[in-house]
């Protein structure tokens, strides 16, 4: 595989990583305090076209490539998790579920704004038994009438839905029970459905933002679905087909992800590397100390692996190559690698590291989830063995 980034990918590398320096990590930690998601900074990445990369034009996109979006996310990532993440998620699962699956219809009527930024989608998986485990999916989705006049009644609740309760979330792809059947053993199996769900359908409610350890500035709700009623219409792909479907949005939404652990390793790297050569401790730069410097070479070592994981596996999915096993692969690599660097770098600036308006307190908050979100560590494990041919 062949790694080097095009003229175009390199400008776009150097044009949000001037953003991210310039806009988003003077306002990171005062957004972070507040715990509000910066709107006008979103907007602004809207105007970049960060929200359209890998979409063709026709639909208002940039025409580039998955590896572009991903460009994009590691670049924010350095300085601020949540501010990626609301681009990562919002793409990769807010938007691609309705580009991969959605009828003509529903593309033209719901993929300009998203496009452009000036609209965010959430994607309704998981629930409080229902994650990894999909078939514990409790919310329901019954079709009440015939013909034009048919809706879907939904019933049911989701859990840590990203980008669900901004003032501009205009739709949630919702997972659904739509029908059941028994199996020659006599066991129940669920017939899973993707359904476009409108905000402001009656019933659909983004409950109080949680109270999370870290991404402070990321928009993450619970949802309650209280017999919201859309049109037979807003089926999203084939009805039963949504299980199958979202597993190949969440490879690829892993590769994306994978960019963004990429992007906090590099970002704790740097500030250590940073404050190593500053910081003087009985006359000399304790970057000078062998303990620091070799703790920082290993900072640099997670790193430049962990970008070339992820590189690795949206090459392969771009060259429309089996990628499951390298975006799983990614995933584990990239967010072990996250959260070492952020517990190095906040060692390597001691009493200061522990300190809130410093990038690598944020980064230590925050990259903990980065081994439980879009597949748990064990998770991947468990994909990376099924596709050597192993049973775990």
């Amino acid at each position: 595989m062949n790694y080097d980034l095009t003229p175009q990918q390199l400008e776009l590398q150097k044009r949000v990583r001037e953003f991210a320096d310039t806009v988003v990590a003077p306002a990171a930690y005062q957004y972070d305090t507040e715990r509000r998601l910066p709107m006008e900074i979103i907007a602004q990445m809207g105007e970049m076209g960060l929200f359209g990369l890998p979409f063709p034009a026709e639909y208002g996109g940039g025409g580039g490539t998955y590896a572009d979006l991903c460009l994009a996310v590691e670049a924010l990532a350095r300085v601020d998790q949540s501010i990626a993440v609301t681009l990562e998620a919002g793409v990769g699962l807010g938007i691609m579920p309705i580009f991969r699956y959605g009828t003509e219809e529903q593309k033209r009527r719901w993929l300009p704004d998203l496009l452009a930024g000036r609209a965010l989608a959430g994607f309704g998986l998981t629930e409080a038994n229902a994650g990894s485990d999909a078939a514990g999916t409790e919310t329901t989705a019954v079709l009440e009438g015939d013909g034009e006049d048919a809706v879907w009644v939904i019933n049911g609740t989701k859990q840590f839905i990203t980008n669900s309760g901004t003032p501009i979330t205009s739709v949630v792809t919702i997972t659904a029970v739509t029908g059941q059947s028994t199996r020659p053993d006599g066991s129940i199996k669920k017939e899973l459905s993707s359904i476009l769900v409108p905000t402001d359908t009656p019933g659909f409610t983004a409950e109080p933002s949680y109270d999370k350890v870290g991404w402070h500035t990321s928009d993450t709700h619970p949802l309650t679905l209280t017999d919201v009623r859309v049109p037979a219409a807003n089926l999203l792909g084939e009805r039963g087909r949504g299980y199958a479907n979202f597993l190949r949005i969440l490879d690829e939404g892993r590769i994306a992800f994978a960019a963004l652990c990429a992007g906090a390793a590099e970002g704790c790297f740097d500030e250590a590397l940073r404050y190593a050569k500053q910081r003087t401790v009985f006359g000399h730069p304790i970057g000078e100390n062998q303990y620091v410097a070799f703790k920082i070479a290993n900072m640099q070592a997670r790193a430049h692996t962990a970008h070339l994981t992820w590189m690795d596996a949206a090459k392969k999915m771009v060259a429309e190559m089996p990628f499951k096993m390298e975006a799983s692969i990614a995933k584990m690599v990239t967010s072990n690698a996250a959260m070492d660097n952020a517990r190095d770098a906040t060692q390597v600036w001691g009493g200061y590291g522990f300190m809130n308006e410093n990038a690598v307190a944020r980064h230590y908050r925050d990259s903990k989830i980065l081994e439980i979100g879009e597949g748990t560590t064990e998770v991947q494990l468990m994909i990376i063995t099924r596709e050597l041919g192993l049973s775990a």
